[in-house]
């Protein structure tokens, strides 16, 4: 599947991976601040942003559609990070992949099978009832989901996603129907056995139940050579709620294992 995807920078290559109902314009500005030291892709994954959908919708296909964005676009050796899916997008490739990727980054998502998340449903649900077809204006969609989510960077997330295939006639980007579908998949866990030795970094909020005390063993297991770093005072998201921290914690560890690289070259 050809990927919609952003680039900014050069240098070594870096691959950002978003979440569920995300897109790549979610990361933008903190791509921008690496891009003075690094070749960095965002990629749409399939049923999101501008990239073509599809009814299968599962992590190998995601896995699969990663692998022939990297060979398509003769990327070298990157770093992969990832959020939520995404996260679990990074972790899974590496397992298959451990050739390819030289370290990963998993932002608040463990390996384990999770229960269902009707928060995610809800906001499928809810996007899936709105009917596009009388909407006239962009500040019509804002007004409704306002009675339907108090929390307004929510909103903002959900409208990302809104866009005008005419004058008057808009549309949500993502497949709602397939990501409907197929939920119960991306609610799967890693399969174990497999090892990434290579520097990884799993980043969790403090606030947030994805990444709990329990979930490490499995991690160190399949990523023998992680470290686990809490951001306290963020939720799931990571990256908005404490960006100057999460910048931070990421940037040294890119450091760190750009140093790795060196010591071992020499």
């Amino acid at each position: 599947m050809k990927l919609f995807y952003r680039h900014y920078g050069e240098g070594k290559p870096l691959i950002i991976l978003h979440g569920l109902l995300g897109l790549s314009d979610n990361w933008v500005t903190y791509a921008r601040r690496l891009a003075d030291r690094y070749s960095i892709y965002i990629p749409d994954q399939r049923n999101h942003g501008q990239s073509p959908h599809s009814p299968t919708f599962n992590y190998y296909t995601l896995v699969d559609d990663l692998h022939e964005f990297i060979q398509e676009h003769e990327i070298r050796q990157p770093v992969i990070l990832g959020h939520s899916m995404g996260g679990k997008v990074a972790a899974t490739f590496a397992l298959e992949y451990p050739e390819i990727a030289r370290a990963v980054m998993v932002v608040d998502i463990s390996l384990r099978d999770y229960e269902r998340r009707y928060y995610h449903i809800n906001l499928i649900e809810i996007m899936r009832s709105l009917d596009l077809g009388a909407v006239t204006s962009r500040q019509e969609v804002e007004g409704w989901l306002e009675k339907q989510i108090q929390e307004p960077r929510i909103r903002l997330f959900l409208l990302k996603n809104l866009y005008r295939r005419t004058r008057n006639d808009f549309a949500w980007r993502p497949d709602l129907t397939s990501l409907s579908d197929n939920i119960d998949e991306l609610m799967a866990g890693v399969t174990p056995g497999r090892v990434f030795t290579k520097p990884s970094l799993f980043i969790r909020g403090g606030n947030s139940d994805y990444v709990k005390y329990t979930d490490f063993d499995q991690i160190y297991r399949s990523f023998p050579d992680a470290t686990i770093k809490t951001i306290e005072g963020a939720g799931h998201w990571v990256h908005t709620d404490a960006p100057d921290e999460f910048f931070r914690v990421t940037s040294d560890f890119l450091e760190q294992v750009e140093s790795k690289v060196n010591d071992f070259s020499r």
